[in-house]
């Protein structure tokens, strides 16, 4: 997490550079100074990029007009939030940094909706698929395989108590949302998806598929 801007002097300006984690180390919400490779800056960082990633895919949706765009803003605030809880490991948090850092169940049930309502307009899944179908599509499953990282590394720090259980449920849970959404997309543009083909297939077998 960014701390505090800091100032110089009278002039008040703000500066985006703090030098507090120059020797290698940075602040939890609660204060705490762990080592920058820490698991807790490991998980938000790769929220960070998760985050990101979305935002990227984000912009190609706009540009293809789809209807869901807004779903991404909201994922992307969730986030943040749930990087909060991320930022306020158990061990050092005191009551009142655990209540500004609840990390609600809900957004977990609205992304299964949104999932249930995809899935209804999509045609059946009968192959394995590649990351592909156009530019909104690719960039949604690049997001994915960055929510599966993160969710591998918030694991380790829920089965220690230090996290909500609800923040790797809700990764699990959009990393399946981005697949589908990623599916929508290409159905929508109106295209086509790769089929997964062995490598061993031959070009007759290819032609018959």
């Amino acid at each position: 997490m960014q701390e505090p801007y800091s100032t110089d002097g009278d002039s008040r300006v703000p500066k985006i550079y703090t030098k507090t984690g120059d020797k290698g180390f940075s602040s939890t919400f609660t204060g705490e100074r762990r080592p920058k490779e820490d698991q807790v800056f490991e998980a938000l960082g790769t929220t960070d990029e998760l985050s990101s990633a979305l935002g990227l895919a984000r912009e190609f949706c706009l540009d293809k007009g789809h209807s869901f765009t807004p779903q991404l803003d909201k994922i992307q605030c969730v986030l943040q939030d749930l990087g909060s809880n991320v930022a306020t490991p158990v061990s050092s948090a005191r009551e009142s940094h655990r209540k500004k850092t609840t990390f609600s169940p809900e957004p977990i049930a609205e992304l299964e909706t949104w999932i249930d309502e995809f899935t209804e307009e999509l045609p059946p899944l009968t192959n394995f698929i590649l990351p592909s179908g156009g530019k909104s599509s690719s960039a949604l499953h690049v997001a994915r395989t960055i929510c599966r990282r993160a969710e591998r590394r918030v694991s380790p720090i829920v089965r220690a108590g230090e996290v909500d259980p609800n923040v790797a449920k809700y990764l699990n849970r959009l990393s399946d949302y981005l697949f589908t959404v990623a599916r929508y997309a290409a159905m929508k543009e109106g295209s086509q998806e790769t089929i997964y083909q062995s490598a061993g297939t031959t070009d007759m077998e290819r032609g018959k598929q």
